[in-house]
């Protein structure tokens, strides 16, 4: 074009016209390749800037990743094996203020316009200490932990202190945990007893403490021997203010008198504390809860802490995967490739797939977290599925690759053991699967039945509904989806309820922002008012993939079972039955955020549609499972047999999947 200098201005315009579009789309498609990969692809340290943050956060991200790399896998594995305590990365950590600068809340920051409590790079580092080694993610996920009870206390003197420590490279415990009790939160024998002087003199043990042996403050958990505590045997309905008035948070000091480390209660790198509090003296400016407060501030701090197991679990996987896939497309067994066997062929490509919907939803969930208020409290359901379906996901992830990676992942030289160990540990951490199953179900109404699907309720008045063939009910309960949406707008209550659902559309926010809210959440109660929108949405706008599709199918026939056959009034005292029932349900919100990120993404369609031929099974699985169990009703064991799809097969599609999965090959190995 250039040598055409001779050639009338209006054709040179032309040309120039013709070759910046040609620029801009070249530069579109350029743009529109890496939105598909940022989250589909793993995360890689040699190539990862984290683009999405500001200059100080992506600064102490890279030093982090630089740590563990200059580190070294030799060292970091010896330490593993020798159970060192981390005081090196802990140095680290003080010396480019690590934990200061991402855990400090903005009004505690003294004008540091980097410090700052933001969910979106605390997720981000959660992700990458998990990556290198569970007993870092601990560490951290332990100080978040102990400082939640500080950040939501009124107590500025505490607050300032705790400020102060984290600055100088302090790291914070949670005491709630007891041998006896475990995670209990009604139950504790950690006992205050009110001195004439003012404040407390407390008594008891704790146990399960991570970082209790170096930890600069350690949030208490205890009761007064003075005032009553909830009786939760024989609590019946709606619990007053005044049961819980005994409840008391304090910071207590390790380096104090009447603080008694007792031992590490498990053989690992990480410290695990069991200590007694003897005659302790707990003034009043170590007071950072009372009454109902404190109650909450113990359930509140779970709320944020169990959000990061999901993103530690999605780095153990994401190492494990690079190792896998190196070990198994670089061996040869009978003249193959591993990775050319079919069987284990399936295997990659279900992990890859597991990995690529952790990621989606996570990332998704990030959103919900930094935009909850108290008019959308729908991050409870969210942070519960990144903690328990997130982290039960990485572990089957494990499972499989191990069939992958064979004895080579038994290695010492290899970091597969580490995180296999580790992953059979976080969906038992920050309460058990059970404890957050039970805590989803409470959404479980509100989630599934949106006001404009009043209409279903009519299912329950037809005779013989609950052992209807699939093909008479299922046209009937979409005949009455629709008239449901169709006399919202003109019936007056219905107008009214829809009005009152949270908003659907949650914008993704990566801005450096303070998510203050995350210490103002208030009561721990109303979780059965929590309004969500019509989940159906986020799955008609992938209706045009199959599994996608198919999973739509399975999702609206679970709610016709829970309208035609909900659980019993016995049923619903049985946990068994419900946990069951809680498998089904919570899949459909964790696909609904899958399918929102793929939405934010442009995420390929063939790592979705295997996405889904997973959900899709699972389902199946479950449905299976509830039709199993001995008190299900013969309506329930019906419906539940409806819930049954096979997914559509596409070997082209999983083709596709497993050639990304192949590409990871030679990509990344730790520096020994």
């Amino acid at each position: 074009m250039l040598r055409r200098v001779a050639s009338a201005p209006g054709e040179i315009i032309a040309d120039l016209v013709s070759f910046v579009l040609q620029m801009l789309h070249s530069w579109m498609k350029f743009i529109h390749e890496c939105r598909d990969l940022r989250l589909m692809e793993l995360f890689n340290p040699t190539t990862s800037e984290f683009a999405e943050f500001d200059a100080r956060t992506r600064e102490l991200l890279r030093a982090t990743v630089e740590y563990f790399e200059g580190r070294g896998k030799n060292q970091l594995l010896a330490d593993h094996r020798d159970r060192v305590w981390y005081a090196d990365f802990l140095d680290f950590v003080k010396r480019e203020k690590v934990f200061a600068t991402f855990l400090t809340p903005a009004a505690l920051a003294e004008g540091n316009p980097d410090k700052r409590w933001d969910t979106a790079r605390i997720a981000r580092m959660s992700q990458i200490l998990g990556f290198y080694g569970m007993e870092y993610w601990y560490v951290w996920q332990v100080t978040v932990l102990g400082l939640a009870p500080i950040w939501q206390s009124r107590n500025e003197v505490a607050r300032r202190r705790a400020a102060n420590l984290l600055d100088s490279g302090g790291i914070f415990a949670f005491g709630l945990s007891e041998q006896a009790h475990g995670a209990d939160v009604y139950s504790t024998d950690m006992l205050l007893t009110p001195r004439a002087a003012g404040g407390f003199v407390a008594n008891g043990s704790k146990y399960y403490i991570g970082n209790g042996n170096a930890a600069a403050m350690v949030s208490t958990f205890g009761r007064r021997t003075d005032a009553s505590v909830v009786d939760v045997s024989a609590a019946l309905g709606r619990i007053s203010d005044d049961e819980y008035a005994g409840y008391l948070f304090f910071a207590a000091d390790p380096t104090a008198d009447g603080y008694r480390l007792r031992k590490n209660v498990v053989d690992s790198q990480m410290y695990v504390a069991a200590f007694d509090l003897e005659d302790y003296p707990v003034d009043d400016d170590a007071v950072l809860h009372t009454g109902r407060e404190a109650f909450d501030a113990a359930m509140n701090t779970v709320n944020v802490g169990k959000f990061n197991l999901g993103f530690g679990a999605i780095g153990a996987c994401e190492h494990a995967m690079y190792e896998a896939i190196d070990h198994a497309d670089r061996r040869i067994l009978f003249g193959q490739r591993v990775t050319e066997f079919p069987q284990v062929q399936s295997l990659v490509t279900d992990s890859f797939g597991r990995l690529a919907a952790m990621k989606l939803y996570s990332e998704r969930a990030v959103d919900y977290m930094r935009s909850a208020h108290a008019g959308d409290r729908r991050y409870l359901l969210v942070s519960a599925i990144e903690k328990m379906t997130v982290t039960r996901q990485g572990q089957r992830i494990y499972e499989d690759l191990a069939d992958v990676i064979a004895a080579r992942g038994f290695e010492n030289d290899m970091y597969f053991p580490n995180g296999m160990q580790a992953m059979l540990g976080l969906p038992r951490l920050e309460g058990t699967v059970h404890v957050n199953m039970a805590l989803a179900l409470k959404f479980m109404p509100n989630y599934m039945f949106h006001p404009t699907d009043a209409g279903l309720a009519a299912l329950r008045s037809v005779p013989g509904a609950g052992r209807a063939p699939s093909a008479v009910i299922d046209p009937l309960a979409e005949a009455l989806r629709w008239s449901g949406r169709a006399v919202a707008p003109v019936v007056p209550r219905l107008r009214s309820e829809t009005a009152k659902t949270a908003p659907q559309d949650v914008r993704v926010r990566r801005e450096p922002s303070d998510d203050t809210f995350l210490f103002k959440q208030g009561p721990s109660s109303r979780l059965g008012k929590i309004r969500f929108g019509r989940w159906r949405e986020a799955f008609d706008g992938f209706a045009h993939i199959p599994n996608v599709a198919v999973f739509t199918e399975q999702a609206a026939a679970f709610q016709v079972l829970l309208a035609t056959a909900a659980p019993t009034d016995e049923q619903q005292r049985d946990v068994d039955f419900l946990f069951a029932i809680g498998e089904l349900f919570t899949l459909i919100p964790y696909g609904q955020l899958i399918l929102e990120q793929a939405d934010i993404d442009d995420a390929d369609p063939a790592v979705v549609d295997h996405i889904f031929d997973l959900l899709v099974r699972e389902f199946s699985r479950h449905a299976v499972t509830l039709n199993g169990k001995p008190t299900a009703t013969p309506e329930q064991q019906t419906r539940s047999l409806n819930l049954i799809r096979r997914p559509i097969a596409d070997p082209a599609r999983k083709a596709a999947v497993l050639a990304r999965a192949r590409a990871l090959v030679g990509a990344y190995e730790m520096a020994p």
